[in-house]
């Protein structure tokens, strides 16, 4: 698929319309739904086509970040055959009371994947946690890009992001 037509898919699939209360409190009536692109798997299938290009070359292994990067990094990590652990905003308080699942990481060069970026801020509490258990990360891959004052921040953090969209992008592809 090409990125054209693939904006548009990913635009068309998630945005809707109504009544919506946005986090902030306030109502909103349009609403971008990025649950409904991740779960079309012929979407996910070529968003993550899409995605390997700006893998960087040195990564060893994926952390998909709860709960949006998961299938994203679950895809990639079959496509590329590297292994990928699965990150929990919090750890649990019970069981193994991990903060990320899957295969040891220490000493692994990491790359983050998260579906949208908004600020930054879940993805530098992830990353800071994971870095201290033995992680080595510089790059987080996006989907989407919501706004650009994240990339300043996640810089800030030691973070290169690497959108594959912006959310600007994607409605300026729609629109014509």
């Amino acid at each position: 698929m090409q990125r054209i037509e693939l904006a548009k898919n990913i635009y068309y699939a998630s945005h809707i319309t109504g009544e919506f209360l946005l986090r902030s409190g306030q109502i909103s009536h349009e609403y971008f739904d990025k649950y409904l692109f991740e779960s079309d798997s012929n979407l996910l299938d070529a968003i993550t086509d899409k995605l390997l290009s700006i893998i960087p070359a040195d990564t060893e292994m994926l952390a998909g970040l709860e709960m949006g990067g998961i299938p994203i990094a679950v895809m990639l990590s079959h496509k590329t055959k590297l292994p990928v652990i699965f990150v929990r905003k919090n750890a649990k308080e019970y069981g193994t009371r991990k903060i990320a699942e899957g295969l040891p990481f220490k000493g692994k060069n990491i790359l983050v994947i998260e579906d949208v970026v908004t600020t930054g801020g879940q993805i530098i509490k992830s990353v800071n946690e994971l870095r201290h258990l033995g992680g080595n990360i510089q790059h987080v891959l996006c989907v989407i890009l919501r706004e650009q004052s994240a990339i300043s921040k996640l810089h800030t953090a030691g973070l290169n992001l690497l959108p594959l969209f912006t959310m600007q992008e994607l409605k300026e592809i729609a629109e014509h």
